[in-house]
């Protein structure tokens, strides 16, 4: 399994799809994977049940699906935060951080209604906080970190690519 993980809007879904099509692995987006399983929008559901809740169905879904063998996972930008969610993806496979800054990111972001932890007065704060608090969480969980600046999606598949190839214990030198 390799897995994305990274801030909201750091493209985990974008590149996770390219990147699966590239080496012909299924993808899967936990955060939709998630949803089928609430009936609803995670938004919805964090309203109406709380974060705390919402992770630790977060935390069922990782689990299940980093159990699931070869392919592409797409985590929700707070996946890092519960222990045991770091352990299963570091352990079940490789993951790569896609390191977005807050400045990035609140270009991209700043008319997203969907996610319920930008839903504040002041999104950039909450990115900074954000980079702050789950920086560390993301490279304690990633074999590699990619800086997403400016690049396309095409190259920052290509970046993934070539890291994957050099590790001798990635998933595409073990006949994948």
């Amino acid at each position: 399994m390799i897995s994305l993980i990274g801030l909201p809007g750091s493209g985990k879904s974008t590149v996770g799809r390219q990147l699966a099509r590239r080496l012909q692995l299924p993808f899967v987006d936990s955060d939709q994977a998630i949803e089928a399983r609430l009936g609803c929008p995670i938004r919805e559901f964090f309203e109406c049940e709380g974060e705390a809740r919402f992770r630790e169905i977060e935390s069922e879904v990782i689990d299940a699906l980093t159990q699931q063998g070869a392919g592409v996972l797409s985590t929700g930008g707070g996946a890092v935060l519960r222990p045991e969610n770091r352990a299963h993806l570091r352990a079940r496979g490789r993951v790569i951080y896609l390191k977005s800054h807050p400045e990035e990111l609140i270009r991209r972001l700043r008319h997203d209604i969907n996610r319920p932890l930008l839903q504040v007065a002041d999104p950039m704060a909450k990115l900074r906080e954000l980079f702050a608090t789950r920086d560390p969480l993301y490279r304690q969980t990633a074999h590699f970190v990619v800086e997403t600046g400016r690049p396309s999606v095409a190259t920052l598949v290509n970046m993934i690519v070539m890291q994957l190839e050099l590790d001798p214990a990635a998933p595409l030198n073990s006949g994948l």
